[in-house]
């Protein structure tokens, strides 16, 4: 696909030296809670990743641990998805061909519709904080080219990651952040499609980091992917419902560890109440990372879900 020209982008100068995203400072700017009408609505997916040690290909894979009957590619990943009841599929980019073509995802489009199946959204491993240069420019170039690749597959979500705290601390990470989401979502925005921020660690380890990040980011493609296990706080369901109203997407993991604490099984119930309480309507995709087999737990996880819906 041909690059779309795209508007430039202004980043405020109106960050504290702390490097706090002061709310009050980004007025005219910010991004409210995502306002729903109608009753919650959740639909059940699953992430590629819960099965990233048996892809065929996979720079995750395990040849030699990985018996031959449990590999799989996208194909079969799909397959597995709508025999387990899936709404949903949602196919991280690490799994896809090196060598991307317009004719391979057409083919993957294609299967999960035969299926009645829905491509529920993709996934990349990104970094927006480094500082302006080479490193920084092929960032940004390279999630540009998955929004190219989710506009053909028909995925209305993307995940992203925000990154580290890199030259100039987290006060500059954040606006380069900043920067980077703005350019980013105002070439999603013209295929309709969601970037959503995950909380997965770095310059976003705490939730009112990531909100002042995403009411700071002037555009209406931008939204949070609420990973439920990325939080490792001394409270961890209260900052899951504090994005919650800002979610695009969920990733609901099988556990939780809160701060100075042991791995726990997530309260699944508790998690399903906050997303409706919420009012979140959408995906809610199990990317199962827990160390045993997800060809035995995932489907004890897809059905549990199923039943909180």
């Amino acid at each position: 696909m041909q690059s779309i020209s795209r508007r430039s982008f202004v980043v405020q100068s109106t960050l504290t030296a702390t490097g706090f995203l002061g709310l009050n400072s980004w007025t005219g700017l910010a991004i409210d809670p995502i306002k729903r009408s109608g009753p919650p609505r959740l639909l059940l997916s699953l992430a590629a990743y819960s099965f990233r040690d048996y892809f065929i290909d996979s720079n995750h894979k395990r040849d030699k641990k990985t018996e031959p009957g449990k590999r799989m590619d996208l194909f079969g990943f799909i397959d597995y998805c709508a025999a387990h009841g899936c709404a949903g599929t949602e196919l991280t980019s690490y799994y896809f061909p090196a060598k991307l073509t317009d004719e391979f995802l057409i083919k993957i489009k294609r299967h999960a519709f035969l299926k009645g199946v829905e491509i529920s959204g993709t996934a990349v491993g990104n970094t927006f904080t480094p500082p302006p240069g080479e490193a920084r420019d092929k960032q940004i170039k390279d999630v540009k080219a998955w929004i190219d690749h989710a506009a053909l597959l028909g995925a209305p979500h993307i995940r992203v990651f925000a990154g580290t705290a890199e030259a100039g601390g987290k006060a500059e990470s954040k606006k380069r952040c900043i920067a980077a989401l703005e350019e980013c979502c105002d070439y999603a925005g013209k295929y309709g499609i969601f970037l959503g921020i995950e909380n997965h660690g770095g310059i976003v380890a705490e939730a009112d980091d990531l909100i002042d990040i995403i009411r700071a980011v002037k555009s209406q493609w931008v939204g949070v992917n609420l990973d439920t296990g990325n939080f490792h706080t001394a409270d961890v369901y209260a900052d899951i419902a504090k994005l919650a109203p800002y979610a695009v997407n969920v990733q609901l993991k099988g556990e939780i560890q809160p701060l100075g604490g042991k791995k726990q099984p997530s309260d699944l119930p508790r998690l399903m109440k906050i997303l409706k309480d919420s009012g979140y309507s959408g995906y809610v995709a199990l990317e199962y990372e827990s160390a045993e087999d997800p060809y035995q737990q995932v489907p004890v996880l897809l059905g549990q879900m199923k039943a909180l819906m």
